[in-house]
């Protein structure tokens, strides 16, 4: 473009920013940024006071192109309008910009508009700069409205230069509003002398102020503070004291705590103890993971009725905080004592700290509490029992099969004996209750009786897939499968031909035990293709395309064939997990006479197969008349393109 020319257009940008057509305007503005245009920056500024959003955003757009003093300096007027959308949006370009011309601003700190002043500290926050510091610290120190001071202490913090320590420190004689502002502030300041400005101001500071200094030597985390706090808790009143605990804590990390010289230790251990009072959850929790890492058994009792004063649903997260910790106290006399209760809830608490203790000392107890408390309570003292239990407390939970009769309880019987395989009788104990009345028991004695896998039960297993009724043979089956299918195949090929279609469709399952070497059973599988029964097609089909070599997808193309959607769809994906290109002109028949399922199901399988023949059908598809079979079809063709990428 010559000099004319570009004359011309800019001549033609400036007019466009003056027309009366708003998409004119916009386009003009657009253009005006592109070429940072400093003579448009009049027209932009005064844009921004449009009321036509499009306009207003066009001219921020630009604005925030050209940047530079002209912009800083035709904006800042515009913070005084009474129009608080023209001040945002000056606000928040000058946040970005401000940095260009911090010098401009100046005059703005020494008006008499206090809240001018205070958007002008706002702003210099956001300026990354050390004039943008000096600037804020003379009015944190100078200027005479108490929020304009606050502002500057908050915007100090945001720049968070270390500089800044020495203004900020001597902003501590200022009203308490203030003095807050300035400890955030200094928080902020990841450096030394931070630390050191806060630790010297704790002495001359009002009880909350002390405790808001605390706070932000914890997120500090300068472990050199430490004597100094660990010093202080025998001189401050009880609410310092709570917020220096947690301080302590969240510097040590907790588990550091046990580091500590045992002089400290015990003094924090009673200061840990009084924090549990605090109204404060977040000193709630310091208190109970600082007794989790250096409580003694004197603490137990304290947090155990801590524990019971919360509501295990609404104060989830201190409830199982507290439990933790007095699991980690250990069992103590405290919790034999819960067990022993006649409150359900004080048990509750006990049994659910005993979840977290590993080793068998709560063993007895639980198993006396079992007896006297309620279903729910049993449940979980059997699980527990379950976990801690061995082959010494077989009469128990024997006694508790003869007792009992709440499957959830003998499902807790039944976890413990399914991993006991080295105790006497424990193979008759476990197939016995395969004939339990409650079907979730007979599920979990079967998966008892899989974990124990002792050959005795294996040829149980192979008697029953002979001679025992429909339930037995099925789960029969299933073990035989679960154990070695290949060693008990046999009893597998017998039961493809079983009278019953579940005994069927279970030992087609079972040949996916074998993975990859199911397929030389091939000739003893295929049948099952023709079945009578739907579901044992369907397993059929499954089992095929998990051995997906290329001897079975003759017959998963046959199985397309098959009366039933359900064995259809299940072939459909099948070959087009296989990425079978032969299959192509099969599937798109089914296009022509299938139900909108199947037809679904055959778009995302071209769309897996992918290629140039898959790609032709389903551009094919996309003018069909139904919205979805075209939708399915895009998002077909998208994934071969994706997939040539």
């Amino acid at each position: 473009m010559d000099t004319e020319t570009n004359q011309i257009s800019r001549e033609q940008i400036l007019n466009g920013l003056k027309s009366d057509n708003s998409s004119d305007v916009r386009d003009a503005a657009f253009f005006a940024g592109e070429n940072k245009m400093q003579e448009a920056v009049p027209d932009l500024c005064n844009l921004v006071r449009s009321t036509n959003i499009g306009i207003q955003e066009a001219a921020e757009f630009a604005l925030r192109k050209i940047r530079g003093s002209q912009v800083i300096e035709n904006l800042l007027p515009l913070l005084q309008s009474e129009e608080v959308s023209v001040r945002n949006a000056a606000m928040d370009i000058l946040r970005e910009i401000g940095v260009d011309s911090i010098e401009s601003m100046r005059p703005y700190l020494k008006g008499e508009d206090a809240d001018l002043r205070i958007f002008i500290t706002d702003i210099l926050g956001h300026c990354k700069s050390h004039k943008s510091a000096d600037l804020l610290a003379e009015a944190l120190l100078r200027d005479p409205e108490v929020n304009v001071r606050y502002q500057a202490a908050v915007s100090l913090g945001t720049l968070a230069y270390p500089e800044s320590v020495g203004p900020l420190s001597r902003a501590m004689h200022d009203e308490e509003w203030v003095q807050f502002a300035v400890v955030e502030a200094l928080a902020k300041i990841k450096d030394t002398s931070a630390t050191t400005a806060l630790v010297q101001l704790l002495p001359q500071s009002s009880p909350l102020v002390c405790s808001a200094i605390v706070d932000a030597l914890g997120d500090l985390g300068d472990i050199k503070i430490l004597p100094m706090l660990l010093n202080a808790l025998e001189n401050v009143n009880e609410a310092l004291r709570h917020t220096i605990v947690k301080t302590v804590v969240k510097i040590l990390n907790g588990s550091s705590l046990s580091l500590l010289p045992n002089k400290y230790k015990a003094n924090l251990n009673v200061y840990l103890l009084s924090a549990l009072n605090d109204d404060n959850e977040d000193i709630q929790e310091a208190a109970l993971t600082g007794l989790e890492a250096i409580g003694t058994e004197s603490a137990s009792k304290p947090v155990l009725n801590f524990a019971l004063s919360k509501d295990p649903d609404t104060d989830a997260d201190i409830y199982d905080q507290a439990i933790k910790t007095l699991a980690a106290l250990g069992y103590t006399q405290a919790i034999r004592d819960a067990l022993r209760s006649d409150d359900e809830k004080t048990v509750l608490v006990a049994m659910q700290a005993c979840q977290f203790i590993q080793d068998r000392a709560p063993l007895e107890e639980l198993k006396n509490a079992f007896w006297r408390v309620n279903v729910d309570l049993k449940c979980l003292a059997i699980h527990e029992i379950a976990q801690m239990g061995d082959c010494t407390d077989m009469p128990f939970f024997l006694s508790v099969i003869d007792e009992c009769d709440d499957s959830e309880i003998l499902k807790g019987v039944l976890s413990f004996l399914g991993s006991q395989n080295s105790c006497r009788d424990i193979d008759d104990i476990v197939f016995n209750l395969l004939d339990h009345k409650h079907q979730d028991v007979q599920e979990m004695a079967l998966e008892a009786c899989i974990n124990l896998h002792s050959a005795g039960l294996n040829e149980r297993f192979r008697a029953m897939a002979r001679e025992g009724n429909v339930m037995q043979r099925m789960m029969a089956i299933y073990a035989l499968g679960r154990y070695d299918a290949m060693e008990n195949i046999n009893e597998l090929s017998a039961g493809l031909e079983d009278e019953d279609s579940s005994v069927r469709r279970m030992s087609v399952e079972a040949f996916l035990n074998m993975g990859p070497d199911a397929e030389r059973f091939l000739p003893r599988l295929v049948p099952a293709l023709k079945d009578p029964d739907k579901d044992v097609r369907m397993a059929a089909v499954d089992l095929l395309g998990q051995i997906c070599t290329p001897s079975v997808m003759p017959h998963l193309m046959e199985a397309l064939n098959d009366e039933n959607d359900w064995v259809r769809i299940r072939a459909i994906e099948a070959l087009g997990h296989a990425r079978l290109e032969e299959a192509i002109p099969q599937l798109s028949q089914l296009l022509e006479k299938g139900s909108p399922m199947v037809m679904s199901k055959v778009i995302e399988a071209l769309g897996m197969i992918g290629g140039n023949m898959a790609f032709t059908v389903l551009l094919g598809l996309m003018d069909h008349e139904d919205p979805e079979i075209q939708h399915a079809a895009a998002d077909a063709v998208a994934a071969i393109q994706a997939s040539q990428e």
